[in-house]
């Protein structure tokens, strides 16, 4: 009898390792399809096959499952998009051509186009903010005219807060047009920016599956222009009234899409307003959420979401409640990162879950006003709001330390890029 497995297009260095984990705890063997499989180091680590194909040739995805489809016994299909988010569109299509559970391609499809998501909800009456599409200067600087400053100008396609800045007058106006459309920003199609009304106003997001809302959660991120996450933190504290708005739009958001199937992630600014919706994601939240969640809440979300996809039931009830909150390190500055000291001390208080840094020390950090400017992260999590976040203060402010030489003026625009590592520096036992 040919061996269940389950198929993972491409990989995650954050969530990459859990979901292979959670697929054999479920006695399902994991096989990566990915155009580089080198680049996901944890592959190799846990033994895993992985097999090199284009990822962007639908074709060849399906010729390469269809051989697989030879030597074992499919059970299910789903993937990582990265910087990528039309990944997402080609999985959906995979699972709908071998027969197997996924979403609908379609509403993943809209989903990914921010501006077509835009109009979707806007048209259900879910309340976003302003916005216009442009596909030049002077269109974008006509619309942010119209919808007036500040603005914030973002890729039409995209993740990860890639390309996305807050405009707050002309020159930084004018300065970020130049980096998206002068060549710097890479595009995967023609250039397509959307221009957005600035939604002022604390952020949270929901976690979903199917139609139900799992979780909803609280971020800072750091000072403008740019939206780098600083601070993570499940549950948010929400009244049970503001909940029960945020579930109800999200709800609203599902329905708008289409998306009654599998995980999405829902991001808000509460307005004067109330919440509005930033952005849908049609796919489970990257980095450290699955884990805060399952922290917070005893939900383990991977290992839901792969029985969802080999068509098992799910089961999403919380277990406990506690608050689990992660802080991400974020250098203030460019240069070489000297050391990192501190995480063994810190990983060592009870209650620290987690203690992560991405970098080894003497790695060239080049800040890119995005995910990638996280060099690590401290996870931590009790039943208590308060001691939470004291714990977090006690590892972050008084252990950790980290050192970064600035580069010599001459050389600062001739840097590599960062280039980041899957396992963590130090890990603290669970305390769940």
């Amino acid at each position: 009898m040919s061996r269940r497995a389950l198929i993972l297009i491409e990989g995650h260095r954050g969530n990459g390792p859990q979901y292979l984990q959670a697929a054999q705890r479920l006695g399902l063997r994991p096989i990566s399809l990915a155009s580089d499989p080198a680049q996901y180091d944890y592959l190799a680590a846990e033994g895993v096959e992985a097999i090199r194909v284009d990822t962007d040739n639908l074709g060849a995805l399906i010729r390469e499952c269809s051989r697989l489809c030879e030597t074992y016994d499919i059970a299910g299909l789903t993937g990582f998009a990265g910087s990528d988010e039309s990944l997402y569109v080609t999985v959906a299509k995979l699972c709908r051509h071998f027969d197997l559970p996924g979403p609908n391609p379609e509403s993943i499809e809209r989903c990914s186009d921010k501006y077509k998501q835009r109009q979707l909800l806007a048209l259900a009456g879910v309340p976003v903010p302003a916005y216009r599409l442009a596909a030049n200067a002077q269109e974008t600087e006509n619309s942010a005219a119209e919808i007036g400053l500040p603005v914030v100008l973002k890729p039409a396609e995209g993740s990860g807060s890639s390309g996305v800045r807050l405009c707050r007058d002309m020159d930084e106006l004018e300065e970020h047009i130049t980096y998206l459309l002068g060549g710097t920003y890479t595009w995967r199609n023609a250039p397509r920016i959307l221009v957005e009304e600035f939604a002022q106003g604390p952020f949270y997001e929901a976690t979903t599956m199917g139609n139900v809302v799992i979780a909803d959660g609280a971020a800072d991120f750091g000072r403008p222009p740019h939206f780098v996450p600083r601070k993570s933190m499940f549950p948010a504290p929400l009244t049970n009234e503001e909940h029960e708005r945020i579930s109800d739009v999200s709800l609203g958001c599902l329905r708008a899409l289409g998306l009654g199937w599998g995980p999405a992630n829902i991001e808000f600014r509460w307005t004067k307003r109330g919440p509005v919706v930033i952005e849908v994601n049609a796919r489970l939240p990257g980095w450290t959420t699955p884990r805060l969640v399952q922290l917070a809440y005893g939900i383990d979300l991977i290992n839901e979401h792969i029985k969802l996809v080999i068509g098992d039931e799910c089961d999403l009830h919380a277990r406990h409640s506690h608050t689990a909150v992660a802080r991400f390190l974020v250098p203030d500055r460019d240069g070489i990162l000297d050391r990192s000291e501190g995480a063994s001390l810190a990983a060592a208080l009870p209650g620290i879950v987690e203690v992560k840094f991405y970098l080894d020390p003497k790695t060239p950090i080049v800040r890119k006003g995005d995910w990638r400017d996280m060099i690590g992260h401290v996870i931590a999590a009790s039943p208590s709001r308060t001691r939470t976040e004291a714990l977090l203060e006690r590892a972050t402010d008084d252990l950790i330390r980290w050192s970064i030489t600035p580069f010599p003026a001459s050389s600062e625009q001739d840097q590599p890029e960062v280039q980041y590592l899957s396992a963590p520096v130090q890990v603290a036992p669970d305390n769940d």
